[in-house]
């Protein structure tokens, strides 16, 4: 197990760029959002994202996992058929039921 300097020192710039490229991610989304007046519904995705972020910065011993289940399908049934060739990489709980 690495100490807390041994873990900053092998991969603190990595993640200050993985950082800025989410930044630069954002501000685009924002920019974007923004300008497209007639687009007034948030994509979920967005939604996700931010939700991920705010649990990044709240404290907890467990953010890997809290972040996997916010943006993971929490159905268990099957739908009966799918409606896109390629996955989102986020569940719209904002908008849809929950199945059990």
């Amino acid at each position: 197990m690495l100490s807390p300097k041994e873990l900053l020192d092998e991969y603190f710039v990595e993640n200050r760029n993985r950082l800025l490229e989410v930044a630069a991610f954002l501000d685009r989304l924002e920019r974007a959002e923004r300008a497209d007046r007639a687009h007034t519904a948030t994509d979920f995705r967005g939604s996700a994202l931010r939700a991920a972020i705010a649990t990044l910065a709240s404290p907890s011993p467990n953010h890997v996992d809290q972040i996997q289940m916010l943006l993971s399908d929490p159905t268990s049934e099957p739908i009966p058929a799918l409606d896109r060739k390629s996955a989102l990489g986020a569940y719209d709980r904002w908008s849809r039921e929950v199945r059990p």
